[in-house]
């Protein structure tokens, strides 16, 4: 196979055997258990418009007219299609900033209506070719330089976006950005309102093992395979001459954050590391206790040939033994009642830390955080910018306000409030 080509499903299916049920012969991915579960699934996406975390107040963002989770990809698809028409109407109007807006919005939604379908097959080369698409037009609109980037690793390519900061001159800072195991690397930074570039900084979105582009390439993931292709990336990254090789941070967010403290534990050219809803604890509590569909998700990204093989691949995903030896400054952020990271678990991962480090607990929030309860507008990404801040100030050699300590963010509130408090459960005084 040529390096760009993106295997055909017999390609792929030849390359990985799987193992279905009778009643399931007829898709391409692996036969689990959990899957009896999706009829409960499918009326908890109906009535809440989620595929999980179903603890947020309002409903999601899936459209009405899905019913289940095999409509989520259709449903999306059309909208992401009807965006991608406003975007090319808008350009041909020579609205450039609007076309860029609308190419990002289509871009984006593309992401997300291919991201259900665990197979490669017709559908979802189809919907990935729509996101590639528009995100060309999203690089050749946007007001800096921003690259799609091929980088050789291990026989294959790995990829990712280089957003190219306008207006510094000579080596600049480098944010490295790690997204989740069910997002992509164009939903950020935003080319129309980046944070990052704000901050003086170059960004890099990266798609490791397990993430889209990786995906479509068909590339296995493995328990420790994701940090040797980020390190591979960051070879790259450090010859170009706009980044400053003593300058680089991390920010990895949700399950991400997994990967990405796995990265600086094996990388130390990372100045400082933040891990945004950290999802770093035992990945049963993820393929056994949350939403089913984590599971089947799993089961595409590893290509784990039966349910025995893939729960052996998630026990090796661990941050036991890890979290000591990370060298840099470390960040994390997590909710009180994030049901991916237990604080009984969190905690003592926490205190495994040798380096600078400290915890913000958000109080009463579950897996999505916000800074001040999500009453923030979602434009300004104010978590984000506050997590951006962190890492921006570690450079500037600033030291952390409360090393090793735990910091409860109590609602409406931020992690730099003159009432934030030091304390690790909610009756402490």
């Amino acid at each position: 196979m040529k390096k760009n080509e993106y295997p055909t499903k017999e390609r792929h299916m030849k390359r990985v055997s799987r193992v279905t049920s009778p009643i399931d012969g007829h898709r391409g991915r692996t036969s689990l258990r959990r899957d009896t579960q999706q009829w409960i699934l499918d009326y908890l996406i109906q009535e809440t418009g989620r595929v999980f975390h179903f603890q947020g107040e309002e409903r999601g963002d899936l459209p009405k007219s899905v019913r289940s989770h095999a409509m989520i990809s259709k449903h999306r698809g059309q909208i992401a299609q009807q965006i991608e028409t406003l975007a090319r109407s808008e350009l041909d109007a020579g609205h450039h900033e609007t076309a860029l807006y609308f190419y990002f919005e289509a871009a984006r939604t593309y992401g997300r209506a291919q991201h259900p379908i665990f197979e490669l097959n017709e559908e979802k080369k189809f919907l990935y070719a729509g996101l590639r698409r528009c995100y060309d037009q999203v690089c050749a609109l946007a007001p800096y330089r921003l690259e799609h980037i091929d980088i050789p690793w291990n026989g294959t390519l790995v990829s990712g976006n280089l957003h190219i900061n306008p207006n510094v001159t000579g080596p600049a800072p480098l944010v490295f950005y790690i997204t989740g195991c069910d997002a992509m690397k164009e939903i950020y930074p935003t080319p129309h309102f980046n944070i990052i570039h704000q901050r003086g900084m170059h960004a890099f979105s990266f798609d490791g093992p397990g993430q889209p582009e990786s995906n479509m390439r068909g590339i296995q993931l493995t328990a420790d395979n994701y940090e040797q292709a980020a390190s591979t990336a960051l070879d790259y990254l450090l010859q170009r001459p706009e980044i400053d090789a003593e300058k680089v941070v991390l920010h990895a967010d949700s399950f991400g954050s997994f990967w990405g403290m796995r990265f600086a534990a094996h990388d130390h050219r990372i100045k400082a590391a933040a891990a945004s809803q950290a999802s770093l604890c035992n990945k049963y509590i993820q393929t056994d206790l949350e939403s089913p569909r984590w599971k089947q998700l799993f089961a595409f990204l590893t290509q784990a040939e039966d349910e025995e093989a893939l729960d052996r691949i998630m026990q090796d995903m661990t941050m036991e033994g890890y979290m000591e030896r990370i060298r840099c400054p470390l960040l994390m952020t997590v909710g009180e009642y994030d049901p991916r990271a237990p604080l009984d678990e969190i905690y003592p991962l926490f205190d495994q830390i040798k380096a600078p480090a400290e915890l913000w607990v958000m109080a009463d929030q579950h897996h999505t955080l916000s800074i001040g309860s999500g009453k923030i507008p979602f434009w300004t990404q104010a978590n984000f910018a506050v997590i951006t801040d962190w890492l921006r100030d570690r450079l500037a050699g600033k030291p952390l306000a409360h090393p090793g300590q735990v910091i409860y963010v109590q609602p409406d509130s931020g992690p730099n409030s003159p009432n934030v408090e030091i304390k690790r459960k909610w009756y402490q005084k």
